[in-house]
């Protein structure tokens, strides 16, 4: 696939177990109830899990310099019965505004059309302005309401929606 970050030094992969100590930190600085462990690593058991992380190449902890870096973000999302669902999703605070979360939807909008999803979905809490901007910017549209949806807060979930172009 395309990886649009690549002048930039950001390349899309799989995430592994040994990924999940930057996952973890990443999530916990983004998210008030965050993720356990035991959440993500059933998430890399799940056959219908894609688990992908933003990973800056060179700089600390990579290998002889030239290798993975730094995980800069993470999405996690479904490919189930011709639907993309879109689970996870976070940027590290301070490489928001990069172009980062773009191109990470974009990767997955483009993996759920090779696999000939039909429609992409999502839930997204409503006081997040930034990220339902950045949604409709892919042509989600809000399709319904889930009351009290997180329990962190009793805030509500808006459900997005997008159909994809999907080839014949």
């Amino acid at each position: 696939m395309l990886n649009r970050l690549a002048d930039i030094g950001v390349f899309f992969g799989p995430a592994g177990e040994g990924d999940l100590d930057e996952v973890l930190q990443i999530e916990a600085l983004c998210f008030k109830t965050p993720w356990s462990r035991a959440a993500f690593t059933a998430e890399l058991a799940n056959d219908f899990s894609r688990f992908i992380c933003a990973r800056a190449s060179g700089g600390p902890g990579a290998a002889g310099g030239g290798g993975a870096g730094p995980i800069a973000g993470f999405a996690i999302y479904w490919l189930v019965e011709g639907e993309v669902h879109l689970i996870n999703f976070a940027v590290r605070p301070d490489l928001r505004r990069r172009g980062i979360g773009r191109s990470m939807m974009e990767y997955i909008l483009a993996d759920g059309a090779a696999a000939r999803a039909r429609i992409a979905t999502l839930e997204v809490r409503t006081g997040n302005e930034a990220a339902i901007a950045l949604y409709r910017g892919f042509g989600f549209a809000p399709v319904s309401v889930r009351p009290k949806y997180y329990v962190d807060n009793s805030e509500d979930a808006l459900v997005m929606m997008l159909e994809l172009m999907t080839s014949q």
